[in-house]
């Protein structure tokens, strides 16, 4: 046979494989969710916060006793995942568990559950254990070969941080200094890291790195070493000429810089605004708020945004990139802290209305659905297709704990 025919043969049968792969039947969860939604009731008020959120916890709760290890699976597919060929709970996510940890600390002080700083230790201990020789966390999920990445390296420093915090073992911010020693070895002059970062972005458009940046003032602070805060300080500033007077931040997405996720978006964002509330730095602080005023104003009614932007804001798909959602719900929240503006709060609100009602509660619905927060609305949008992603549940707890704070 000739190569030719051979060539045929395989695309033919590579076609099969993902028509048969995508069918209803094989994504029959994914098609019920999809059906579920459609028969949202919107005029309908959502629950009150607690109810969404002890339910997201009790999602995450749920992931993490399926772990294999001590870490979070990445995320519940109720399709078919091409990139780890299989359906429901996936490997372990070095990254997102890392900042998850401070999340579960928040959580168990508000609803006075115990059991969630027991998870945050496991968790701490868990990437204590696997962490690079380097000093750098891997990328990926945790079944994949180890290579460093910047981004997640970050991350996990916030939640060895709050660890030690909490905790007061030396061996987390033993291990958050290791980290640390890793980016500032691995970070280029003018401020940003062109080498390390994940294998599985595009490392041209890393502006997002700003929570990098954070996690290194942050480690400053708590060792008292000057040279971390020096180099975040750095990152931010590189950041600030990367932003356009209108607040868009250009190279800075996972995939299509000319129209970023609004998840990548508000990384950027995130990294300035904790930045310059670790330092009480108003051109860090304006930054921010210059891309939260810009997004503000995109916040339809019902709570919508759209999950991609261009450069002058026009909203590029019709589907919502929930993460993102909750994350601009919390950084719009940081600021009504700050500022007391009700514009903040309003537009956080509509932004977790919204959320709630894609949330689904129903107590027949399979494990890894009921309370989960979707990558997109509606569920085979373009971002996290028929996932329910365990980051996109730690911002919105992240979300609702502000809001319960502020009142």
């Amino acid at each position: 046979m000739s190569k030719w025919s051979d060539d045929v043969l395989v695309k033919i049968a590579k076609t099969l494989y993902r028509m048969t792969m995508t069918s209803r039947f094989v994504i029959r969860q994914a098609h019920t969710e999809i059906l579920h939604e459609r028969a949202i009731d919107w005029s309908a008020p959502p629950g009150d916060n607690r109810v969404h959120l002890q339910a997201t916890i009790d999602w995450i709760k749920r992931a993490h006793n399926v772990s294999a290890d001590s870490g979070v699976p990445r995320a519940y597919c109720a399709g078919w995942n091409f990139h780890f060929r299989s359906h429901g709970w996936q490997p372990s996510y070095p990254e997102t568990t890392g900042y998850i940890i401070p999340t579960l600390y928040d959580a168990a002080d508000a609803l006075n559950d115990p059991d969630l700083r027991i998870r945050a230790a496991k968790m701490a201990d868990w990437e204590y254990e696997i962490q690079l020789a380097s000093g750098a966390v891997m990328g990926g999920t945790v079944d994949r070969k180890p290579t460093p990445a910047v981004f997640n390296t970050g991350q996990v420093m916030l939640g060895w941080l709050r660890a030690h915090t909490e905790t007061g073992e030396a061996r987390f911010l033993e291990a958050a200094a290791r980290a640390g020693d890793y980016l500032v070895r691995a970070k280029n002059p003018e401020g940003f890291w062109q080498e390390g970062n994940s294998a599985f972005a595009d490392a041209r458009f890393t502006v997002y790195n700003t929570r990098v940046g954070h996690a290194l003032i942050l480690l400053g602070q708590a060792t008292g070493e000057k040279r971390y805060i020096a180099a975040g300080r750095r990152n931010m500033d590189h950041a600030l000429t990367m932003q356009a007077d209108n607040g868009f931040f250009r190279d800075n997405c996972l995939s299509d810089p000319d129209q970023p996720l609004l998840h990548t978006i508000c990384y950027a964002a995130e990294g300035l605004q904790g930045a310059g509330m670790a330092l009480q730095e108003p051109q860090y602080l304006d930054a921010a708020k210059r891309t939260c005023a810009a997004l503000l104003g995109k916040i339809d009614e019902q709570g919508r945004i759209p999950g991609r932007l261009d450069a002058n804001w026009r909203g590029t798909v019709e589907w919502d990139c929930l993460t993102g959602s909750a994350q601009l719900a919390g950084l719009l929240l940081r600021f009504a802290q700050i500022t007391a503006d009700q514009r903040y709060i309003d537009g956080a609100r509509r932004l977790l209305h919204f959320i709630k009602k894609t949330q689904n509660l129903d107590p027949d619905a399979p494990s890894g659905i009921r309370g989960g927060v979707k990558g997109s609305y509606p569920f085979d949008g373009g971002y996290g297709q028929y996932e329910l992603l365990n980051w996109a549940a730690k911002f919105f707890i992240d979300a609702l704990l502000l809001d319960e704070k502020i009142g």
